[in-house]
């Protein structure tokens, strides 16, 4: 090979004529620059006009480069200026005796033209190349510095150095592995190494054209995982009785297929418009001729070239299913027959590698998870153009025929049909992201009688899931999704900073930042999924107390069918993130201690506490809830909490008072989302401070995972209900005291109080009661049974769980769920005893006409009719669920059976209609 760039040689004489500042370097990286990089044409075609001005030729050298500037690559157009400007040609160089003219078009359609200008008689004189055929070996030896041209009995080869590592895109599509790859000993594309004539003449060295040609396929070459280039160059020979060879050629036509579609599209079998060169019949040529020849097309036919012997079918576009993805091929009728039967179980390859090919170009960027198994399709398709390109080896030394070929594909039939057929199917179900690699499992188990097959698909699918998979460990690991594409199961709907958000946001984190979305979860992490996503809670709890989170072990998720590793990953994961969460809730913020004083003053389990509270605050709740001071509440509440025994509490500081715009059976109906049609059909009542108190609980995070905005709403149920009871209980006994006087009486007048002393003794008796069921039948057993629990309890989930089970639970027995008409029943019961505590002190409602005992005897009436249908209404609810407490109550009540005739008078009453 010539050690003088010809290319270089003739700009940097134009230079030194013109005296210009510029350099071969300047021009020849301006012209060979990606689009977006590229000077405009007419800069470009400055360029050469500032350097050839003094040339006798100058206009008509112009007007071409400008012609060809807008059809042809602009480094075409440089290498045309140069030979136009050459001394005799830059063909007169080569000792090949190769004109430019044989060379391929900027867009690897092969082509040949004739050179506007005279060529030197030597390179007439010269044997040219009957018939040049490149493929994917010309890919491979500009990207590895080797280049090789044969034809027929005529060979030759050079060595050409390039810069490594640098791209040069361009509007042909090229295909090419990545560099880290081209060591050949890793099964990549190898150096092709010179080759020998075979006819007996001199080993003769391609010349300088061979260089030229091969940093022109370089520059216009690009190192891209989505696009294959051919670069050939069409110039059929025919071979005279003496073995001399000749060349017919025609200037080419433009290309049809506009450049702005070549940049992202593979070669999919274009037919580009353009003169043909005359072929020889076909049914003339010896069998080995029609087999040399078809083996040459059919290589080409592999990796989507157009050829003329097997010629594509025109696409229905009306096809559905997979027919959509397949390529027929009309094969020409002069072949013999055998040769045809070897070529159509050959040509269902090409099919299934142009069909691959389509369906990559198509799914490229449609996320992560089919961007990586895209890749991996990418280095499958290397390894086809790796065989490919062997192939070609062995057909340009006359030891290919088609039986071998069709020996050596056939392992390669089964590989592509298998992935072809996965990814049609991935391609008509739209399938996404996660779906996709639910649909590699699925099939991964289908072929379980077929190893290769199987193997192959696992490959692909560990390769496809390794984004996910990241996505997982990060979320596991550390509690962070980085999920640009929303392609995890795992959503964080989080718009705004913690220390911004609301009050309720302890509720909101837990049970709506994050969630699953179940379309995005894969078919083998859907038994563990709930799991994974408490796992980045915990840890995203964690973070926010201000620890470190650092996982015990490096762990290394990935996908793995066959062990699945990734499920033992997981787990360790989970219970690493479980135990620490608990650790700080339980120990490090004590939350069992905070449970216990909502419990004490909630659940009025401090009873000195709660007396001395009622004592001090009950003037002022009896007044129109209006008229009640919150600060006085509030100061009443702390002197109370510091002169009894809660005083010792160290979280008595978080109990504060709260008065609610609405009574109980609302805001039981709010929490419960149940209507409110009684109390809608009712004029509203005004409300007293009693009515409307409530205590609250204030706890920091992260105990206000657990006692969160519902959690207390519900504790405030239960306490409203107990602190309303007690309240009665405390009038009722007020009348006890204050009547205390009537044992002085007379026995006559005495009589006139028997009664109603009588009434408040029942009274007294069911509201007493009812306070002792609620308290000690319910509360204590649900509280004794939960602190058992939660001396085992292994994660928060539990604990939450676990808690919310025992306010449900005591909010079902104590009549303030789903069974709201027995809260009314009792809110009534109540009521009507405080109206008669206030008849008793008072005596302000008589009217002129009642007598006193006339009255006591309507509160009587009303009293018992309340209590009977409360005490049926019991009964009823007990024969539908046994499992409830409820009975316990009527049986209280009902003590001696004292009620039973009036229920069952009522019962009859009912069933008689």
């Amino acid at each position: 090979m010539s050690k003088t760039d010809p290319l270089r040689q003739v700009l940097a004489d134009l230079i030194s004529e013109s005296q210009s500042s510029l350099t071969p370097e300047d021009i020849v990286r301006e012209f060979r620059a990606t689009s977006e990089r590229r000077l405009p044409l007419c800069e470009l075609l400055q360029l050469l006009v500032s350097i050839s001005e003094s040339r006798p030729n100058f206009i008509q050298v112009t007007r071409e480069i400008a012609d060809i500037l807008h059809r042809k690559d602009p480094m075409y157009a440089l290498l045309v200026f140069v030979e136009r400007y050459s001394e005799s040609g830059i063909s007169s160089r080569c000792s090949s005796g190769i004109s430019l003219s044989t060379m391929g078009s900027p867009h690897g359609i092969k082509t040949s033209f004739n050179s506007v200008s005279d060529v030197n008689s030597a390179t007439a004189s010269a044997p040219t190349t009957g018939r040049s055929i490149t493929s994917a070996s010309s890919t491979t030896s500009a990207r590895s510095g080797t280049s090789e041209y044969s034809s027929g009995n005529y060979t030759a080869s050079s060595r050409l150095s390039l810069p490594q590592g640098q791209d040069f895109p361009t509007s042909t599509p090229v295909n090419s592995k990545k560099s880290a790859d081209s060591d050949a000993s890793s099964g990549v594309f190898v150096r092709r190494g010179p080759m020998q004539r075979n006819h007996g003449q001199n080993k003769e060295e391609r010349g300088d054209l061979s260089v030229i040609k091969e940093r022109v396929l370089s520059a216009v070459s690009d190192r891209s995982l989505n696009s294959y280039r051919l670069v050939a160059s069409d110039a059929l020979s025919s071979r005279s009785g003496n073995g001399t060879k000749t060349s017919a050629t025609v200037m080419a036509t433009p290309t049809g297929v506009p450049d702005e579609y070549r940049t992202h599209l593979l070669w999919d079998y274009y037919n580009v418009d353009g003169n043909k060169l005359p072929k020889t019949e076909i049914a003339a040529l010896p069998l080995s001729s029609q087999e040399n020849m078809l083996l040459d097309e059919l290589l080409h036919c592999l990796t989507g070239v157009r050829e003329n012997l097997l010629v594509p079918r025109q696409p229905d576009p009306t096809t559905v299913g997979l027919a959509k993805f397949e390529t027929g091929f009309d094969i020409h009728m002069q072949l013999d027959r055998s040769l045809v039967e070897l070529v159509q179980d050959i040509l269902p390859l090409a099919s299934y590698f142009m069909g691959m090919q389509k369906i990559v170009t198509a799914t490229n960027g449609q996320g992560q998870v089919m961007n990586s198994l895209n890749e991996a399709l990418q280095d499958l398709t290397h390894d086809f153009y790796l065989l490919i390109v062997q192939a070609e080896q062995e057909l340009r030394q006359h030891r290919l025929t088609l039986q071998k070929l069709l020996y050596y594909l056939q392992p390669t039939l089964w590989v592509m049909e298998e992935i072809w057929t996965s990814l049609v199917d991935i391609q008509l179900s739209d399938y996404r992201d996660a779906a996709v690699l639910t649909y590699l499992h699925e099939r991964i188990k289908r072929l379980e009688g077929d190893r290769a097959a199987q193997q192959l698909i696992i490959g692909l699918a560990r390769k496809a899931a390794e984004p996910y998979m990241r996505m997982l460990q990060m979320w596991i690991q550390k509690g962070v999704i980085v999920d640009r594409n929303q392609e995890f199961l795992v959503e964080d709907n989080e718009v705004i900073h913690r220390d911004e958000l609301p009050e309720h946001y302890s509720d909101d984190y837990w049970e709506r930042r994050y969630n699953v979305r179940r379309d995005h979860i894969p078919s083998f992490l859907e038994k563990y999924s709930d799991k994974i996503l408490r796992t980045g809670k915990y840890l995203n709890v964690i973070r926010q107390c201000g620890k470190r989170v650092m996982p015990t072990q490096e762990m290394h998720l990935e996908f793995d069918p066959t062990s699945e590793r990734h499920v033992s990953v997981i787990n360790d994961a989970y219970y690493f993130a479980a135990r620490m969460l608990l650790d700080v809730l339980l120990t490090e913020n004590d939350l069992m201690g905070h449970l216990q004083s909502v419990k004490r003053y909630l659940l009025l389990n401090q009873g000195d506490f709660t007396m001395q509270f009622m004592d001090a605050c009950e003037d002022e709740l009896t007044k129109n809830v209006d008229h009640v001071l919150p600060m006085t509440l509030e100061n009443l509440l702390g002197l109370t909490l510091r002169l009894s025994s809660a005083r010792n509490d160290p979280y008595k500081d978080d109990l504060h008072c709260e008065l609610l715009p609405y009574d109980l059976v609302t805001q039981m109906s709010k929490i419960m989302n149940q209507k409110e049609e009684y109390w809608q059909a009712q004029p509203r009542l005004d409300l007293s401070g009693l009515e409307c108190f409530a205590f609250t609980y204030e706890v920091k995070w992260p105990c206000s995972l657990v006692l969160n905005h519902i959690a207390i709403s519900k504790y405030q149920m239960l306490f409203r209900q107990l602190f309303y009871c007690k309240h009665v209980e405390r009038q009722l006994c007020k009348i006890w005291k204050e009547n205390s006087i009537a044992k002085k009486f007379s026995p006559q007048a005495a009589e006139l109080y028997r009664s109603a002393f009588t009434l408040r003794q029942r009274m007294m008796n069911a509201i007493q009661n009812l306070e002792y069921y609620m308290m000690i039948e319910i509360i204590e057993p649900n509280w004794h049974i939960f602190i058992e629990k939660m001396k085992t309890v292994e994660n928060v989930d539990n604990v939450l769980r676990l808690h919310q089970d025992f306010l449900d639970s005591c909010l079902k027995n104590c009549m303030l769920t789903e069974s709201s008409h027995l809260n009314r029943a009792i809110f009534k019961i109540c009521k009507i005893c405080l109206k008669f505590c206030e008849f008793i002190q008072l005596e302000t409602s008589l009217d002129p006409a009642d007598t006193f005992s006339e009255r006591v005897k309507r509160f009587d009436l009303e009293f018992t009719g309340l209590l009977i249908s409360f005490l049926k209404q019991i009964n009823n609810m007990a024969k539908k669920n046994t499992a409830d407490c409820f009975m316990n109550l009527v049986h209280r009540i009902n003590f001696n059976a004292f009620y039973s005739d009036q229920m069952d008078k009522m019962c009859a009453k009912d069933a008689m209609g």
